[in-house]
């Protein structure tokens, strides 16, 4: 009689735990599922950089052209003209999302060369603003980049200007 107590004990708890090990397998939850698409970023090319007239010298020396388009020479006796000719900053617009920021990758140096080809004059020293990261107000932002120019010693005379352009690229942070 106690083998058949011990058997149907045995059974009961066997039945309690299978049922409650089906019971779990059986839970299920669900949530939504969500997606949001920017607006893509994209850059555009407005005014050039230029380093505008120089009067070349026998040593030679650096033009700096800051972000608000202000230049400044290195050596005394390299002259940057009262009649400048052209002097700008580069700049670029940046749109997309608004609200959003992006990193900002300048130029490598460069060189820019005359007309013939024969000169060249290296570019390098990149500057911006905003400096490296930007913010999209309103889904727009102007970037201005600066530059140093490096004028030789006895400069050949001439417009220079490089064939590839200057590229500015801006990435989502």
């Amino acid at each position: 009689m106690m083998k058949k107590i011990t058997l149907i004990c045995f059974a009961i708890m066997a039945i309690a735990f299978s049922t409650n090990a089906v019971a779990q397998d059986n839970a299920s939850a669900s949530v939504n599922t969500t997606a949001n698409v920017i607006t893509p970023i994209t850059i555009t090319g407005g005014s050039a950089l230029s380093f505008g007239d120089i009067v070349g010298t026998s040593s030679g020396g650096t033009v700096t052209v800051a972000t608000d388009g202000t230049r400044t020479a290195s050596a005394t006796d390299l002259t940057i003209t009262g009649t400048p000719g052209t002097v700008s900053a580069a700049s670029f617009t940046v749109n997309g999302a608004d609200g959003y920021t992006y990193a900002i990758s300048l130029p490598s140096a460069f060189d820019i060369s005359n007309s013939g080809g024969t000169a060249t004059m290296g570019v390098g020293t990149f500057v911006s603003n905003p400096d490296a990261t930007g913010t999209l107000t309103g889904g727009t932002q102007t970037v201005n980049v600066g530059a140093t120019l490096t004028v030789g010693a006895d400069q050949a005379p001439g417009v220079y200007t490089n064939a590839t352009g200057m590229t500015l690229t801006v990435n989502y942070n």
